[in-house]
């Protein structure tokens, strides 16, 4: 984990109330690993206090240059989508522990979910597992036609198919409809997304390997004020911080 000032390329909303940032930066070749968050401070007053965490969406090392993807749902990513082309941000990262592409063989394919701003590490994770050699097929759920993003991105890399829960885009449902009705196959499923999906998907296909990101409210980001523990289901006492253990966790290492 490193700390430095980063400056903003460009900052525009996307879908509704959706916002991507661009951000520059020689911190930026340090984010190796698709699925790490970084911790960024919203303003230089006292309030709000906390940094927000948002996971990484996009590297061009070539330029060094990061993409954050965020909803503005409260006061900090409010002032998260004010800030202008140049403005600097102070950002605490990479942090946590990402996605296993190392894990993963070439040959293999692997089915990607993402669940509303849980869909954005999942482009870079597509990238890096394309480079490699693995397969990779997208499965994107949104609440309705407004609030998609990021599916011509996911198709650079391989079929994306998009679930909406009113039927306004894409397929109406869920996206553990889609897999079943399209049959999608698969060696290895890894995800980010709300606890509710995530939940359905480690109850239908926990018995194959699979990854789970789990979004959780996170106060400090390096583990020291137990806001974002997660039962691990060892025992009603055995938990999990997902800033720090995570927030990638193999299924079977969290109770959800």
């Amino acid at each position: 984990m490193k700390k430095a000032h980063l400056t903003v390329q460009s900052n525009s909303e996307i879908a509704d109330q959706i916002y991507k940032m661009v951000l520059k930066g020689e911190l930026v070749r340090h984010f190796t690993e698709p699925g790490q968050f970084l911790h960024l401070k919203v303003s230089d007053a006292v309030t709000p206090l906390l940094r927000r965490p948002l996971s990484i969406a996009d590297v061009d090392f070539a330029v060094n240059e990061v993409s954050v993807i965020y909803r503005t749902d409260g006061e900090g990513t409010r002032l998260l989508s004010e800030k202008k082309e140049g403005s600097m941000i102070d950002v605490l990262g990479p942090l946590g522990n990402g996605f296993p592409v190392r894990r993963i063989e070439p040959g293999k394919t692997a089915l990607l979910v993402g669940g509303g701003v849980g869909v954005p590490p999942l482009q870079e994770l597509s990238k890096r597992l394309t480079e490699k050699g693995v397969n990779v097929i997208h499965v994107l759920g949104f609440q309705s036609a407004k609030d998609v993003f990021y599916e011509q991105e996911c198709l650079a890399y391989g079929d994306t198919y998009v679930a909406t829960a009113d039927g306004t885009y894409g397929e109406k449902g869920f996206v553990t409809d889609i897999i079943r009705e399209k049959q999608l196959e698969f060696d290895v499923l890894l995800s980010c997304g709300p606890t509710p999906m995530l939940k359905a998907l480690k109850q239908q296909y926990g018995h194959k390997e699979v990854y789970l990101s789990m979004e959780e409210r996170m106060g400090c980001g390096i583990g020291a004020c137990f806001a974002c523990v997660c039962r691990t289901g060892e025992s009603d006492t055995s938990y999990v911080k997902v800033c720090l253990d995570g927030p990638v966790f193999k299924a079977e290492e969290v109770a959800l």
